[in-house]
């Protein structure tokens, strides 16, 4: 049984709960194993709504007929700089990660980019799900990101720090 809300039932298109990309596909639709196993191979495509740092989008994905989600996804295997971060030097490389990749998306304010979605999965955090995110055209971004020094290999481990210590 599909377990979408009542309102995305009866408007095409309407707002399904963050997070739930990876649940209503992996699990609501092809039956679902324990829930940090859940895995959605894709290619999903997906409409970018915002670039919110260098690593973490904002996505409405067709899931099904008539049925889309908007979610956050962060980008599976790189670590880039927060916007708050510790010093001003990672600040001002966060504000770059995130111009990159928005430039890279194609994405402006009046012609929202598109990405291609592969091997979805539930982020560490709730609210978001972590993927494989590409151009349409194939381009990794995270490792774009990475080769252009906006970004590290990220493996889930404890991040190391932005900031270059003046001692």
């Amino acid at each position: 049984m599909n377990t979408f809300s009542k309102a995305s039932r009866r408007v095409p298109g309407a707002r399904v709960p963050r997070g739930a990309l990876a649940l209503a596909l992996a699990g609501t639709l092809w039956g679902a194993p324990a829930h940090g196993e859940e895995r959605l191979t894709g290619p999903l495509s997906a409409q970018v709504l915002r670039v919110l740092d260098g690593d973490t989008l904002e996505v409405r994905a067709q899931i099904w007929l008539g049925q889309a989600v908007t979610t956050r996804v962060r980008l599976a295997g790189v670590d880039a700089p927060e916007l708050s971060g510790k010093c001003p030097d990672e600040k001002a490389l966060a504000a770059r990660a995130r111009a990159f990749l928005s430039a890279r998306i194609g994405a402006a304010a009046d012609a929202p980019g598109q990405v291609v979605l592969r091997d979805v999965r539930y982020g560490k955090f709730a609210g978001r799900v972590l993927a494989r995110v590409e151009t349409p055209r194939g381009e990794d971004l995270a490792g774009g990101l990475i080769s252009a020094g906006l970004a590290r290999p990220y493996s889930g481990r404890r991040r190391q720090s932005w900031c270059v210590d003046a001692g």
